[in-house]
């Protein structure tokens, strides 16, 4: 036997593949193996012979190569430093089956049967084995592959996961995202994938309310420290002013931002949905309307007599004479008026200006027909002397190349007197669906409701109805006239609303 040591430690480095040990030498004195965090084997000798350490470590190379672990082929690198140097990465030769250079603390080069040579790190989180993977060599160098694989080691000591703080990294660079990962970039991402199925005032209503309702309280924030707090008191200010319908859409907008922070890895939960309870309920119902036809002609009058902008007057008019939607009205432009000097003027409406889905809205076969009535026409003479050959029938005082703002008529028609919050805009079309049918009921005319239907642009069931939205046409004609007729019996013709009393 060779001479004795009294050294107590000896280490040796082999593959993951190797076995531990533990055997009792001639002397009886006790020899094991220990595995450390990085998968490496340390051998403990407290009594041992060299002769006796150097037969344990050739049998555990072996082992190591017969497994298809290997050392580099160096024995130099047993005792205690480096494994494998640059030389031995590019020497490295594919193999039948893949294999490994291990590296320290885990660190190794994994060699496909391919010749594609990749660095890997093994470590564990949360009591699972995992791995994460740093990039291919020679492009990653092994000096580079130390440096990822010592900062990972530290996002370890601080309690972070490597691989999951790796995903969001390359979550944000592959979408084009600002590497902050602030709300507004996210919600900006967002945005820009849903443009595409939206219709242009949608979206154009969607970022204002981002940008002005959500991004002054969060939108400079990294998105991944927003709280339910911060959404929850955004919110209830919305709702704080009576805006309960817009605080729920805001909400939801919010959530689907939080949504692709959590697809893109950056977030783990949803904090808006946890605050939806903060939020009263949206209590629906039909829209104020008058139901009677003397209501609606007293309404009509009364509206009329009070001080307004005489585009407001003519686009009311208008409106309760067509039932068209609001919108309609508001976005109408003259050139869209047909045939007003024949006896079948109509009023073509665009398919961007119905209330469609956007690739609806984008075919010429949604266009909708309305039948005008002679008072109608009237009407629409008479606005289109008003507005002056500008771009709109109904434009604004303020911006002559804009039409007169949405809440115009909302805003009028509540202070109308007797008649406040009893009918709104909107109300025409349950005014004239509601007297339209009860007479068809009272004359027997049953054919006719289906008819009035189609004049509210409601869709008919079937690929048809879809498409064939002038069917009917004489009848909706007479139906338009009769209405009209009604309407307005006794009342003064349009050109009176453009010499009455404005509203300074």
């Amino acid at each position: 036997m060779g001479a004795r040591t009294n050294s107590p430690l000896l280490t040796t480095h082999v593959n993951q593949g190797s076995r531990k040990c533990s055997s009792t030498d001639t002397r009886g004195a006790n020899r094991s193996s220990h595995k450390g965090a990085s998968g490496l084997e340390t051998l403990y000798f407290p009594a041992f012979s060299i002769d006796q350490a150097s037969h344990t470590i050739a049998v555990i190379l072996k082992k190591a190569h017969q497994s298809g672990g290997t050392l580099g082929g160096s024995a130099s690198a047993v005792w205690g430093h480096a494994v494998i140097t640059d030389q031995h990465c590019k020497s490295a030769k594919p193999r039948d089956q893949d294999y490994k250079l291990a590296d320290e603390k885990g660190l190794y080069l994994q060699i496909k049967s391919t010749g594609y040579k990749v660095w890997r790190l093994k470590y564990r989180f949360g009591g699972k084995e995992k791995r994460l993977t740093f990039g291919p060599y020679p492009e990653v160098s092994l000096r580079e592959a130390r440096d990822k694989r010592d900062a990972a080691r530290r996002r370890l000591r601080d309690g972070e996961d490597p691989g999951e703080v790796h995903k969001r990294t390359a979550a944000r660079r592959y979408s084009g995202i600002d590497p902050a990962g602030t709300f507004r970039a996210i919600a900006l991402h967002w945005h820009a994938m849903q443009q595409p199925q939206w219709k242009q005032k949608h979206a154009a209503d969607v970022l204002h309310s981002l940008e002005t309702e959500v991004f002054p309280a969060i939108g400079s924030r990294p998105i991944a420290e927003v709280t339910p707090a911060e959404i929850r008191e955004l919110l209830e200010q919305v709702q704080a002013r009576g805006a309960v319908e817009t605080a729920h859409r805001i909400r939801g907008r919010i959530s689907s931002v939080f949504q692709v922070g959590m697809g893109l890895q950056l977030v783990a939960s949803d904090p808006a949905a946890s605050v939806a309870w903060a939020l009263k309920p949206i209590v629906r119902g039909m829209q104020p309307a008058l139901l009677k036809l003397k209501d609606c002609r007293a309404f009509l009058r009364a509206m009329e007599a009070e001080p307004a902008q005489p585009a407001t007057k003519l686009a009311s008019r208008l409106l309760a004479l067509t039932a068209a939607r609001p919108g309609m009205i508001r976005l109408a432009e003259l050139h869209e008026f047909e045939g007003l000097d024949t006896a079948q003027p109509i009023w073509r409406v665009p398919a961007e200006k119905m209330k469609l889905v956007r690739a609806e809205s984008e075919q010429d076969a949604f266009e909708f027909i309305v039948p005008l009535a002679g008072q109608a026409v009237a009407t629409v003479r008479a606005a289109a002397d008003f507005a002056a050959n500008r771009k709109y029938l109904f434009p604004s005082v303020r911006h002559s190349h804009r039409p007169f703002t949405d809440n115009a008529l909302n805003t009028n028609y509540r202070r109308v007197p007797g008649f406040g919050g009893r009918h709104v805009p909107h109300g025409w079309r349950a005014s004239f669906s509601t007297i339209m049918n009860e007479r068809a009921i009272e004359l027997d005319r049953p054919g006719d409701r289906a008819i009035i239907d189609l004049m509210l642009a409601h869709r008919p069931a079937g690929v048809e109805g879809r498409y064939n939205r002038a069917a009917y046409m004489p009848r909706r004609r007479e139906l338009a006239q009769e209405w009209a007729n009604l309407l307005l019996e006794g009342v003064a013709g349009p050109e009176t609303l453009v010499e009455g009393p404005r509203k300074s």
